[in-house]
């Protein structure tokens, strides 16, 4: 607002919409398009909308004020509270503050929160399916249908991983890769009653073997496929299924690679192989600084810790229907990791820290069941704490709509 007021410009972007709200009379009228923007900017990173200010060509922002801002106030809070109008009201008095304009008017100005994933789509007019909107950049664009059915398959509490895939069986698990996993557990922790178990019961007790009360049918989740499974039952399962690993030349071009790891038939092509390969890959020619610990020597450095909690990160937050490969990239100076599905939570929120929303808690359990990962929304604040401790250059966190 300091800028709208002062000589500094101040334009349209992906997170402010300026609207002149003048109505035919000039007094005050709540613009009709609103409640596109209201939509796009609850589902997409929130944003604020000024109502009283008008556009010029320029792009630059002149705040000319409302005359009868309560007017606009009224027509704003009845229609969120209209469910033919907005599914959903976001919005509370601490959303909207007014701001004196000059010759007496106002300026109003709108904070849209982002919606919580179990309300998202936010829609208008009744129809989810021609009344959600994304913003991206300046522009308040209509969702396409499979962009709102991922909205609405992101509300259920169930953890996505948790789906009972009927018949998988024993018959589709890597036996090496279980039996990998199982040798660690033990050693790890010698002394968890889960190393008593059968491989069934050891996979039920990590949510990755289940039974339907109801039908009475069983076998493996999606966890414990996508954990431990073979390839082909994985890809039989879930299409689009990609893991890859490359590393890239000094060019950073993305499309050329020195070493890649896909799932090629060489391997089993599972979360868990994919998670030791690619460790180890990360970890080669990192400088290990000598340090003892015990009476031992420790070869545990803050970097491969922030790498190993950034992968594990990427795994299990991952959504493997989607059609985007789960990418990581290692480049002589710097390390990425991709993976397909929305943030669950907002991302000033995960670089905080302290809430978790897991995609995938079956998947999130196995990691840490072998020290891998924790459930306290940690993961992220300790990759940067890591990082900073080396003095490196602050990671980023983005996330991107398109694809």
């Amino acid at each position: 607002m300091e800028k709208l007021f002062s000589a500094d410009q101040l334009t349209e972007g992906i997170d402010l919409e300026a609207k002149l709200a003048g109505g035919r009379d000039g007094k005050g009228k709540l613009p009709n398009d609103v409640w596109e923007t209201y939509s796009a900017f609850a589902n997409t990173r929130g944003g604020v909308i000024l109502l009283g200010v008008k556009e010029h060509e320029d792009g630059s922002l002149e705040a000319l004020g409302i005359e009868n801002p309560q007017k606009v106030l009224d027509e704003l809070w009845n229609g969120l509270n209209n469910p033919q109008k907005a599914s959903v009201n976001l919005l509370s008095e601490a959303n909207v503050t007014r701001h004196l304009a000059p010759k007496g008017r106002y300026v109003l100005e709108i904070a849209v929160p982002i919606a919580p994933r179990q309300q998202k789509p936010v829609f208008i007019n009744s129809n989810p399916l021609k009344g959600t909107y994304r913003r991206e950049n300046a522009g308040d664009y209509l969702c396409t249908e499979p962009e709102v059915k991922l909205m609405l398959a992101e509300q259920q509490q169930e953890a996505r991983d948790a789906r009972l895939l009927e018949g998988f069986t024993l018959e589709d698990i890597h036996a090496e890769s279980l039996k990998a996993y199982r040798n660690r557990l033990a050693v790890f922790k010698p002394d968890h009653p889960f190393n008593l178990s059968d491989d069934q019961e050891f996979l039920r007790q990590l949510g990755g073997w289940k039974k339907d009360r109801r039908s009475g049918v069983e076998g493996l989740t999606l966890a414990g496929l996508l954990m431990f499974g073979k390839q082909e039952a994985i890809t039989e399962a879930m299409p689009h299924f990609f893991l890859d690993y490359r590393e890239v030349p000094l060019s950073g071009a993305k499309t050329e690679w020195t070493d890649r790891l896909t799932p090629d038939g060489t391997w089993a092509g599972n979360l868990y192989e994919f998670y030791r390969l690619a460790t180890q890959k990360l970890s080669r020619d990192l400088k290990i600084p000598f340090k003892m610990e015990g009476g031992a020597r420790s070869d545990d450095t803050p970097i491969h810790k922030a790498i190993r909690e950034a992968l594990v990160n990427a795994l299990v937050h991952a959504d493997y229907a989607l059609p985007t490969s789960l990418l990581v990239i290692k480049a002589p100076d710097y390390f990425e990791f991709r993976n397909p599905g929305k943030m669950r939570v907002p991302i000033e929120q995960a670089i905080q820290g302290g809430h978790s929303d897991c995609r995938n808690r079956s998947l999130q359990k196995m990691f840490n069941l072998i020290g891998l990962g924790e459930q306290a929304g940690s993961g992220v604040p300790r990759v940067i704490e890591n990082w900073h401790s080396l003095h490196y250059r602050f990671p980023e966190l983005w996330e991107s709509d398109q694809p």
